[in-house]
């Protein structure tokens, strides 16, 4: 895929990623925190194997791709999903976005060690402006850390972020054989065989508030937020630099801070505004840094996408 397309489809992933954060705090005040996680799971399974039969893409992976389609199916899809569905019981959704999302915390160093991605002074400044950002949000000195429920679910967050940092490298690092459609629905599977299991022997199926609304939120976190961005943001991931896509989902958290606000009522504060205000700062120095660094590799970007979907 084109670097230009591939930053086209990320900027779609931010906004319906950032959607979902309201949208999954419903959808666990519905239905235990494992269950949820488990449903849209196997229902982003299903659309992947129907789109990818549809598209004459249903195939096994290569022998060659089978490791990485496990480990993006246990961290980026099970660990991460599982992990913010049991956070979402205790912190409210516009800071489990926040948090989530510290990512680049992760990625910068093992980008730098283990793919010798070099980090240009641009990217450098958007890293620190997005960072400062997340931090002038996270205001550790804003909850109680006594409260060991409090503490448990940010400690969730932020393991979520060290999850899928370490499966942003590991995709980066990778030569694919096959497309992200023919290897999907396969990474969905993975997920769902982990977490189906864990919803029946630790929820057993109990709790469940079936109504309209939950059928919506698990539409919603099936067929899109789960079928539909698990597959883009493995093809921006293979398409871009591990540290151009870690940073450039930190636009995600800004998507779910403003809509929980509106759709929650969740404070936003001038603390949150400046916390918006740097993430956003560091995304268009990304932005610029990437398009210049287009413009002066030419033809190596089409290098560094052969082999990827």
């Amino acid at each position: 895929m084109r670097p230009a397309v591939a930053a086209l489809l990320l900027g779609l992933v931010i906004l319906l990623w950032g959607a979902n954060w309201p949208v999954m705090k419903v959808g666990v005040e519905l239905m235990p925190p494992v269950t949820f996680a488990a449903a849209r799971m196997v229902l982003g399974c299903a659309t992947l194997f129907l789109v990818a039969a549809a598209a004459g893409q249903a195939r096994l992976p290569s022998r060659h791709d089978r490791r990485i389609v496990v480990w993006v199916g246990l961290l980026q899809m099970a660990a991460f999903v599982l992990l913010i569905a049991l956070a979402l019981q205790i912190v409210p959704a516009g800071r489990s976005a926040i948090l989530s999302y510290t990512t680049p915390l992760w990625v910068l160093p093992m980008a730098m060690l283990v793919l010798g991605e070099r980090l240009t002074w641009m990217k450098g400044a958007g890293l620190v402006a997005g960072l400062a950002g997340v931090a002038v949000l996270f205001n550790p000195a804003g909850f109680d850390w006594g409260d060991s429920g409090v503490l448990l679910g940010n400690g969730l967050l932020l393991l979520a972020a060290l999850a899928w940092a370490v499966n942003i490298v590991q995709v980066r690092g990778h030569r694919w054989e096959g497309t992200p459609l023919s290897l999907g629905p396969w990474q969905a599977l993975v997920a769902s065989l982990v977490l189906v299991p864990a919803a029946l022997l630790l929820e057993g199926g109990r709790g469940i508030e079936w109504s309209g609304t939950l059928a919506a939120v698990l539409v919603y976190n099936g067929p899109v937020s789960t079928a539909f961005c698990f597959w883009a943001m493995v093809t921006v991931t293979r398409a871009l630099p591990a540290i151009t896509t870690s940073l450039g989902t930190l636009g995600t958290p800004v998507v779910g801070l403003l809509l929980s606000s509106w759709w929650l009522g969740e404070p936003l504060t001038w603390t949150n505004l400046t916390g918006l205000g740097l993430i956003g700062s560091g995304l268009v120095l990304v932005a610029l840094s990437e398009s210049r660094g287009l413009g002066s590799r030419g033809g190596g970007s089409r290098r560094a996408g052969s082999g990827r979907g």
